[in-house]
């Protein structure tokens, strides 16, 4: 298959930048002979899919996958973060970028699929995040563009194979800063998941925060070790920390607005050598989430109670933070044109994609994808994640294994799912891109 590859395309002004104020959004047409097109190429996306699902790769080791990515397409991509890779279709000016995720989970798969990864339960790895389909219907999408024709799009496609979002460091981050994805001028950029807290069928495009922002606490308390029946000669700060993880549960409920969100988890506690023997210190670790609540709020309540408590137990108590995602917030801009194009203002309208709108969906997940909008090393770029339903509408939502679980796989055909989404939200984008007042005659003032 043959592709336009332009490379880096020079800087542009927008007329009309992302970010301001939302107008109106009027449906974005897709070109028949494109949706034409991303149907033939659905077949090979999964197969593709197949492969990528068989042999996974970890954080930090998707050479291998993002190579069957480029011979699936049947060019070479431009390297990107190490292991990543980019792809242009299309002439100069700015572009819409398309994120997909590379690399797998260490879980050992339990999906029972005929292409299920055989791994070593000793180094286990599976996609069980839904990354292989994602990764498949960008590759279906980039297909189709390039065998129907870039200029049948509003604005160049630039498709991102993004390494390293399941593990620090950020996959995102590094690509986000890196000169490669600055050069091509991107002016917004696309992101898919699909979701289990979704029912089949159902494409969630909301502005606003969607995803919650997520940092890892590191907690330990520092006590006095001593024999178990000579309490009184020790600080157990077994006892000390285990009021913490509980006291610490109160910080939501009640420091935080009741309506914003925000989540306070602790998934690993570790102490003592032996059942008769009070310890000399206890750790937990845990995360701290927050959607719309303020994030660092949060975190310096968790510290007052972490240090206050342990004082109160005649112990010492630490935090450390380790910083990881901040939350996915859709541009206001964005997700209007992508709602309209994928089905208009009204919640549950059938959408031309053959997806339901939903408008109202979000979670307490994290993805790094909030670096594109974060501006870390640069500008921020404009950005938008869709979430695409994979749940039995007639079961119970929660009920099925969920995202990270052994046994979740989504069926084939969520790739021609998630495909028509992306190709309806990169037509609506490119609209957007687009700038809206013609060029001033010599003799003509700008307005």
């Amino acid at each position: 298959m043959s592709v336009v590859t332009d490379g880096a395309a020079p800087t542009e002004q927008l007329s009309t930048p992302i970010g301001g104020a939302a107008a109106a959004a009027a449906p974005a047409p897709v070109p028949p002979a494109l949706v034409a097109a991303l149907e033939a190429a659905l077949p090979e996306a999964i197969e593709l899919r197949h492969v990528l699902h068989r042999e996974p790769r970890l954080s930090g080791d998707e050479a291998d996958s993002r190579d069957a990515v480029a011979a699936a397409l049947g060019t070479t991509l431009e390297p990107v973060a190490g292991t990543g890779g980019m792809l242009r279709l299309g002439g100069p000016g700015p572009a819409v970028a398309v994120r997909a995720e590379l690399d797998a989970l260490p879980v050992v798969e339990q999906t029972g699929l005929p292409f299920a990864a055989a791994t070593d339960p000793a180094h286990p790895a599976a996609h069980v995040c839904g990354h292989d389909v994602h990764v498949a219907a960008l590759v279906a999408l980039a297909r189709a563009v390039a065998a129907a024709g870039p200029e049948l799009l509003p604005a160049p496609l630039l498709a991102v194979f993004q390494p390293r979002e399941e593990k620090a460091p950020s996959g995102a981050a590094d690509v986000a800063a890196s000169a490669a994805f600055r050069a091509h001028t991107p002016a917004a950029v696309l992101g898919v998941h699909v979701q289990p807290e979704l029912p089949r069928g159902v494409v969630s495009a909301r502005p606003g925060p969607v995803n919650a922002s997520a940092d890892e606490i590191d907690i330990t308390v520092h006590g006095r070790a001593g024999h178990g029946g000579y309490p009184h000669r020790t600080r157990d700060p077994v006892l000390a920390l285990a009021q913490v993880v509980v006291s610490i549960q109160q910080v939501v409920s009640r420091r935080v607005n009741p309506l914003e969100a925000g989540v306070v988890t602790i998934g690993q506690l570790t102490a003592g050598s032996a059942p008769n023997v009070v310890p000399a210190q206890a750790t937990a670790r845990g995360t701290v989430r927050a959607l719309d609540a303020d994030r660092d709020e949060i975190l310096a309540a968790v510290r007052d109670v972490v240090e206050h408590t342990a004082a109160a137990h005649g112990c010492t108590g630490e935090l450390h933070v380790v910083p990881n995602e901040p939350a996915v917030d859709n541009d206001a801009r964005l997700a209007a044109a992508v709602a309209a194009s994928l089905g208009g203002r009204r919640r549950g309208e059938q959408a031309p994609t053959g997806l339901v709108l939903d408008t109202t969906f979000r979670s307490c997940g994290a993805d790094d994808f909030s670096h594109y909008a974060a501006g870390d090393d640069g500008p921020p770029v404009p950005s938008m994640m869709l979430f695409v339903g994979t749940a039995d509408p007639d079961a119970v939502l929660g009920s099925a294994p969920g995202l990270h679980h052994p046994a979740f796989s989504p069926d084939d055909a969520m790739v021609g799912e998630v495909a028509r989404a992306l190709l309806a939200a990169v037509a609506a984008a490119g609209t957007v891109l687009t700038p809206t007042d013609p060029p001033a005659a010599p003799d003509q003032e700008p307005r």
